[in-house]
């Protein structure tokens, strides 16, 4: 109802059994929407979210890009550590083999000529023999027998160790073996021959250890003539 002095205002009166009606219209609808909006709501659940914008799926791809260049390089950073350590062990590795070889060297420098000593002490024992025999006999001839026993012990022990001695006495003089000590005047060989042999050569499995010392044989000068000396060829005066 409309009161005198309200201009431009409205007064409403609603029933009780307006508000009523609408309130069960309204829990009649509520009822039923949960029911037939759930599938519209589980489908929007389900289906994937676009992106909204083309950049953010850009950036998802490089995020990615980011994570596996990460990856890769903290694998590679691995096998370089793996190397790294593997090259440490083997630098290792050769400074012991150096010291080894080095302290095998020096063993073999000082111990090397053992099993040769070991092989000459009977040589050795043979001589003192020799002179303990010659101090308590004149007999000379034993004593020559055992010195020449010992020089074939001393020869053989020698060629054990591929020490062999060679005499070049009558060969032809070769500067390869042979070393001249001087010339002999001779005509019983050619020249250029071992006229005679001073010290013998020895080689060490084949191979020259000491040249042969020699004397070279060549041929005879003539003698010289005296110019007062008439010449054979001339002839005789009657």
């Amino acid at each position: 109802m409309k009161q005198p002095g309200d201009k431009g205002q409205f007064s409403t009166s609603i029933g009780q059994d307006v508000l009523d009606e609408a309130l069960k219209s309204v829990e009649k609808h509520s009822g039923k929407a949960p029911e037939e909006e759930a599938p519209a709501a589980a489908a929007v659940e389900a289906a994937p979210a676009a992106p909204s914008d083309p950049r953010d799926a850009e950036l998802e791809s490089l995020k990615a890009e980011r994570d596996f260049s990460m990856a890769k390089g903290r694998e590679l950073m691995g096998k370089i550590k793996d190397e790294h350590e593997k090259m440490l062990r083997a630098v290792a590795d050769l400074e012991n083999y150096k010291k080894r070889a080095l302290k095998e060297k020096d063993e073999m420098q000082r111990f090397g000529n053992e099993r040769l000593l070991k092989d000459f002490l009977p040589v050795f024992d043979n001589f003192d023999r020799a002179l303990d025999a010659a101090k308590s006999a004149a007999d000379f001839e034993s004593l020559r027998k055992g010195v020449e026993m010992t020089r074939k012990l001393f020869e053989d022990t020698l060629g054990k160790h591929g020490v062999k001695a060679f005499s070049a006495k009558g060969q032809v003089f070769d500067p390869n073996k042979h070393e001249a000590m001087t010339a002999a005047e001779t005509t019983e060989m050619p020249p250029n021959h071992v006229h005679s042999e001073v010290l013998r050569g020895f080689t060490l499995n084949d191979r020259l250890v000491r040249p042969a010392l020699v004397i070279v044989s060549r041929t005879p000068t003539a003698p010289a003539v005296s110019p007062d000396e008439p010449k054979t060829d001339e002839p005789k005066p009657q």
